[in-house]
């Protein structure tokens, strides 16, 4: 299909699919990153290395999950914003400083848990909180820098007040080699980061036999959540978001294409799923911290005690074995 005449594109399915995801985001993910906060700066003076970075990937998705009911506001209006041109891309940017960072600081944990397992006597002592607290800001500086380019791409349109994920068709073929370059940087690299060290991990636990093996489930417990992460939030976002942005440019360009449509839907969903790493990343919180653990099973057994509680014996009623004896 290569024609002047292209097929039309479904728009009306992103105002039906993705309110709804935002709104589950919204409640599992401020209750659990709360929750999880909460349970980190109670235990402040305990605060681990690792715990920084933590700390750090709720802060990216609290700020993240702030803008969401802006964001519910503008879809449930049938994609009309009427927060005007700058809120959105402060909208728009805290989504990048959420998604960026939260590969950034999962990339960190990855790096720590490494050099713990695989090199602990060379580490043992020079890698402190103050190390990791530095090395956070400098993750928050780049993401930011990294994210600061999207911000002065046109987001908004004059004739219907939209508010773009990236920008308007006008520049669309300038934002792909940008996206393109920050899905290289941004996530690429990260994620072969990520990818090195945990490969190497699972080596060095599988092969030594006098490795703890509390440590090895819970290496393997952190590299199942990671992989769910990327699978479902980080790889299908990127990979189609560059994807429908080429088809974007195709259009432009008058050159259709039959899969433009189902490209584009397949955008939309990983808009969706990508926003659950603010709901998913709480299972890091429940791996790393001990304290927390033990607070939901508290709260499991507590529940469980409601639902399974035994009914209530009539107080009015005497035990066969008092008749028996009275007969």
């Amino acid at each position: 299909m290569n024609n002047t005449t292209c097929q039309c594109i479904s728009f009306d399915f992103t105002s039906r699919f993705l309110p709804p995801v935002f709104i589950l985001v919204f409640i599992v993910g401020l209750v659990a990153n709360g929750w999880g906060l909460k349970s980190l700066l109670h235990n402040w003076k305990k605060l681990k290395i690792i715990n920084v970075f933590v700390l750090n990937l709720g802060l990216a998705d609290i700020l993240y999950l702030l803008t969401l009911p802006f964001l519910m506001v503008y879809y449930f209006k049938e994609e009309i914003w009427i927060f005007g041109d700058i809120f959105c891309k402060i909208t728009r940017f805290c989504f990048n400083l959420n998604l960026y960072g939260s590969i950034g600081f999962l990339t960190c944990i990855s790096v720590y848990r490494y050099l713990a397992i695989v090199h602990p006597v060379r580490m043992m002592g020079r890698l402190t909180v103050t190390h990791s607290v530095a090395i956070s800001v400098m993750v928050w500086l780049l993401v930011s820098v990294q994210s600061l380019p999207d911000i002065f791409y046109t987001k908004t349109s004059e004739n219907k007040p939209k508010c773009y994920d990236t920008t308007h068709k006008t520049y669309v073929e300038d934002y792909l080699k940008y996206s393109f370059g920050w899905t290289l940087t941004g996530f690429c690299l990260p994620f072969l980061i990520t990818l090195g060290c945990y490969g190497h991990m699972i080596v060095i636990l599988c092969c030594k036999n006098t490795t703890d093996k509390v440590l090895k489930k819970r290496c393997l417990r952190l590299l199942l959540i990671l992989i769910v992460l990327f699978s479902v939030c980080y790889i299908p976002y990127h990979v189609l978001k560059n994807l429908n942005l080429w088809s974007r440019v195709l259009l432009e360009q008058k050159k259709c294409r039959e899969w433009s449509n189902g490209v584009y839907i397949a955008h939309q969903i990983s808009r969706g799923l990508v926003c659950l790493n603010s709901a998913l990343n709480p299972l890091v919180y429940l791996h790393g911290n001990e304290d927390i653990r033990s607070q939901l099973r508290q709260l499991l057994q507590r529940a469980r005690q409601i639902f399974i509680r035994p009914p209530p014996t009539d107080s009015g009623s005497v035990p066969m074995n008092q008749i028996t004896d009275e007969v």
